[in-house]
């Protein structure tokens, strides 16, 4: 199981940006699609705060509910690209 939980609305474009970076970097990743209206994301609100999507979830590295695509892309690239302490290690 994978310890990284995205949660994302289908036809989302911030979504797809942060689904690109995970790609990119080929990580595994649990995807929670979010329901369409906000009122009903419950469950991601519950992990983040607020209702909007993408946000992600590291286990492995304690975060648990990070907002934003720009932030989570510049996260992954961070934590998991190039420049990691991760790939310097491998």
């Amino acid at each position: 199981m994978s310890n990284l939980i995205l949660y994302e609305l289908e036809g989302c474009p911030f979504c797809t940006k942060v689904k690109n970076k995970l790609a990119e970097l080929g990580l595994e990743y649990e995807a929670r699609t979010v329901p369409r209206s906000r009122s009903d994301r419950t469950e991601v609100e519950e992990v983040s705060g607020q209702t909007g999507v993408p946000v992600l979830v590291d286990e492995e590295h304690g975060v648990e509910g990070m907002p934003e695509s720009d932030d989570i892309v510049a996260y992954l690239e961070e934590t998991y690209g190039s420049g990691s302490e991760a790939e310097s290690a491998a």
